[in-house]
């Protein structure tokens, strides 16, 4: 045997019993940090994969199958003009209530139909960050100011992190470009108003459906919240007359689908999550029989699903060991992060940012933990850089955008964000000081 050969492998196999051996199984903080972990992606499965991903998965499958190539890069390719394509993906967010996963299968979708790179990474930036609801909420809880600061802070970054990621890649952006000029013409197969009404449907359903909660009990906010699951079943129906007139769905399996999702609604009218489960089976099951295109638009959700899920939860159990659920405690002490975090150093917003790069923030939940986190003594400027950095990426996410971009672009959008939040962290700590 070469041991120049086989180095790595005993090397992998070493490190590998060394591990086992000193496991440190019995020691109270790497047990609690194991119980976060799969605590953690238990309640990632029941809150996130069935309300988020799996609407976003049907959104990103039906771009894939029912949306041109050349129409994506009409308004998002390498030749759009900027103004429009920057345009479109970095006001995203004001329209998808999504967490830095969710958002995942449609930034798939829209970059392997042939979006540039640059507005791209625009749409996964802004999809979560440029949330109008957590941004009130913000304002709200946390200081108008604040508030105010994250909305201009995460349009400007979508847009500045879009195209520098354009120029830092642009041989790559350039040959694309070359490669749509000699693109022929889509054929269309319907209006884009058509598309539009379809597409806004399902985009209803997933933004409905995770509708959170406001902290107050009275007001147009919390009207929406009162009645998310009445909007999600009439954007359902929405969706489910578009498929019949315009996608060729056979009206009696949608009217049976939706006939069972309305008496499990009114035999259960407390338990919502079984017609939305069964609405979701129905959707399944209509996709699967029907024509050759509904059929692509089936095997191109289970595709993404298949791809995208393995690597989230892998993620999010990686994420809970270290870090813990929200206002729990993973490997690392929740103090460290506290006391590391306070003033308006480099140091001190850097941390805040790689903080939040890394953890798992699901939509909204950021608010209330930067609340303890202020209480604590964290300042103004790390306070503002975990705003803009945490909710838009996480550990999951970004190991799941390096299957996409691979390790040199993932690591270029990701290095983007941390720097630009911490350098946003220390300009604002400086004007609220």
């Amino acid at each position: 045997m070469s041991w120049k050969k086989e180095w790595k492998a005993v090397a992998l196999v070493l490190g590998g019993f060394l591990l086992c051996f000193y496991l440190p199984i019995g020691s109270s903080r790497f047990d609690n940090a194991l119980f976060e972990a799969f605590h953690l992606v238990k309640w990632y499965a029941r809150e996130h994969v069935i309300l988020c991903l799996v609407p976003a998965f049907f959104i990103a499958g039906a771009i894939a199958v029912f949306v041109s190539q050349a129409s994506v890069m009409k308004y998002l390719g390498a030749n759009a003009p900027k103004v429009l394509a920057y345009g479109v993906a970095s006001v995203s967010g004001t329209v998808l209530a999504v967490c830095s996963c969710t958002v995942l299968p449609l930034f798939m979708g829209i970059y392997r139909m042939g979006a540039g790179l640059g507005p791209a990474t625009a749409f996964l930036y802004s999809g979560p960050a440029i949330n109008v609801l957590a941004i009130i909420l913000t304002a709200r809880i946390l200081g108008l100011q604040l508030g105010i600061a994250r909305a201009v802070g995460a349009i400007v970054f979508s847009v500045v992190i879009g195209l520098l990621m354009h120029l830092i890649f642009r041989k790559e952006e350039l040959e694309k470009a070359k490669a749509a000029a000699v693109m022929p013409d889509a054929e269309v197969e319907r209006p884009l108003w058509q598309n539009g009404l379809y597409f806004a449907a399902m985009v209803a359903v997933l933004v409905f459906a995770n509708w959170g909660k406001p902290d107050q009990t009275e007001g147009f906010w919390y009207l929406l919240y009162d009645w998310k699951w009445a909007l999600t079943g009439l954007a359902a129906f929405g969706l489910g007359a578009i498929l019949v007139a315009w996608f060729n769905a056979r009206w009696w399996k949608v009217a049976i689908v939706g006939a069972v999702v309305l008496v499990s609604a009114l035999l259960a009218p407390r338990e919502p999550m079984l017609p939305y489960i069964l609405g979701v089976l129905g959707l399944v099951y209509i996709t699967n029989t029907g024509d050759e295109k509904m059929q692509d638009w089936s095997s191109s959700t289970w595709t993404f699903a298949k791809q995208i899920l393995p690597l989230l939860f892998f993620g999010v159990l990686a994420a809970g060991f270290l870090l813990g659920r929200p206002g729990e405690e993973g490997l690392i002490p929740s103090q460290w992060v506290a006391s590391l975090v306070g003033g308006n150093s480099i140091w001190a917003n850097l941390f805040a940012s790689l903080v939040g790069a890394f953890m798992y923030f699901a939509t909204l939940t950021e608010v209330p933990i930067l609340q303890g986190l202020i209480g604590s003594g964290m300042g103004q400027g790390p306070a503002l850089a975990l705003l803009l950095a945490g909710p838009a990426l996480s550990l999951p996410s970004m190991i799941v955008i390096n299957s996409v971009l691979g390790v040199k672009k993932t690591a270029v959008f990701v290095s983007l964000v941390i720097v630009m939040a911490t350098v946003s962290g220390m300009l604002y700590g400086l004007m609220a000081a």
